[in-house]
């Protein structure tokens, strides 16, 4: 796999320390997805679970767009893949779904929320609110809660990648 990925600088402040560990996780994600076809990447892990890397991919891209533009900005612009009637469609894939869509459509859910971040200070609250919660929240723990939000679907990843064909790697 060579998707780059780079850790932080160990002296960094902290925002730099944010942006550069929530990076590293989302290479990380792309990494574990490298040099797979459609067809890998939508391979379920294991029966009864859907969870596929495409489908983890799709997800992402949901969670990037509701915590920095939803609640992070206030922007609404309504879900990508789920609807109300299927909660979980980002995991619902059929032969027509491509990684070049899910890939394009979480890079571009990403750079928004770079821009939008780069609007706000870490102790700044948000504009919106979660689904769950009826607060703010500030861009710190955004952050960090994007960065166990990554770290903890590379771990299904991982296993995912391991299944498919036997390559594993941090």
């Amino acid at each position: 796999m060579t998707t780059p990925r780079s850790e932080p600088a160990q002296n960094a402040d902290e925002r730099t320390m944010l942006e550069g560990w929530l990076d590293y996780h989302r290479q990380t994600l792309a990494w574990k997805c490298e040099g797979l076809t459609d067809a890998q990447l939508r391979t379920a892990s294991v029966a009864p679970s859907e969870l596929s890397l495409m489908g983890l991919v799709r997800h992402m891209a949901e969670v990037e767009r509701g915590w920095f533009r939803n609640v992070l900005v206030a922007d609404d612009p309504g879900p990508i893949y789920f609807t109300d009637e299927d909660p979980d469609g980002e995991f619902h894939l059929t032969e027509a779904d491509t990684w070049d869509e899910a890939y394009a459509t979480w890079q571009a859910e990403i750079e928004i929320a770079r821009r939008n971040a780069a609007g706000f200070a870490l102790d700044d609250l948000s504009r919106g609110k979660s689904r769950s919660r009826d607060e703010p929240f500030n861009l710190r723990w955004i952050y960090t809660h994007m960065i166990e939000e990554y770290a903890r679907h590379n771990g299904h990843a991982d296993l995912v990648r391991e299944r498919l064909d036997g390559a594993t790697g941090d």
